[in-house]
């Protein structure tokens, strides 16, 4: 899993046949069947045109794209989530974000060992204690068309958006923020514990916030974006 975890990150473009070959090129002998087990078990799927592995649950309404040609010109324009897999030791987590898409600062983060939606609530919650959207765009995953998750968003009068069925790219920025974390900070820590990779992850989401320089924001850091525009527009 954490082979196909990295080599999903170089090549996002590949299916279960050509990750069952690559596997076999590095000496792991596995099936098709269980390279796409566990692909599913990651939540990770090729981008191309295909059925999402993250389907929305019986009943959960599913909200139309609505950033497509939109341009985001401002802090809380538009905040993105998705959710991504983390291998431990002796084991895996999940780990959510909640992102600006403008300034790419994470308002919000949760970890949560099964998929259940609450973790997610939990972020969401947090986020909106420091601000909130106009838009918030997640795919279509249960833990986000769940009627306790949107109904918190059309509360806060937010609208919804949705990615596109097999769309990977539409919530490009949260994609690109996974590949950055788990090259800067999971890959190169052996973490054993869930309590392990919390403390490390507040640690580098500190970092990320604070410190790193992004080249599209012209090397400023995402919370100077982030807050010297809300303040601007105050």
């Amino acid at each position: 899993m954490r082979l196909l975890d990295e080599q999903y990150l170089r090549t996002p473009f590949w299916g279960v046949e050509n990750m069952t070959w690559w596997l076999g090129q590095q000496g792991w002998q596995v099936n098709p069947k269980r390279v796409r087990r566990l692909l599913r078990v990651m939540g990770l799927e090729a981008i191309y045109a295909k059925p999402r592995l993250s389907i929305p649950a019986p009943g959960h309404r599913i909200y139309p794209y609505l950033l497509r040609d939109v341009v985001i010109d401002h802090p809380d324009h538009c905040w993105c989530s998705d959710i991504t897999y983390i291998r431990l030791r002796g084991g895996f987590v999940y780990l959510v974000a909640i992102m600006d898409w403008y300034s790419r600062y994470v308002l919000s983060w949760e970890v949560s060992v099964s998929m259940e939606t609450s973790f997610c609530r939990s972020a969401l919650n947090w986020a909106l204690q420091q601000g909130q959207p106009e838009i918030f765009n997640t795919d279509q995953g249960a833990q986000f068309t769940s009627t306790a998750f949107t109904n918190q968003l059309e509360k806060h009068g937010v609208k919804i958006s949705m990615d596109g069925r097999g769309r990977a790219m539409d919530n490009i920025f949260i994609e690109r923020l996974w590949r950055t974390v788990k090259y800067e900070n999971i890959f190169l820590h052996d973490y054993t514990s869930v309590s392990e990779v919390i403390a490390g992850l507040k640690q580098y989401f500190r970092f990320y916030n604070h410190e790193r320089p992004h080249q599209s924001l012209g090397k400023q850091t995402p919370a100077s974006v982030y807050f010297a525009r809300r303040k601007k527009a105050d």
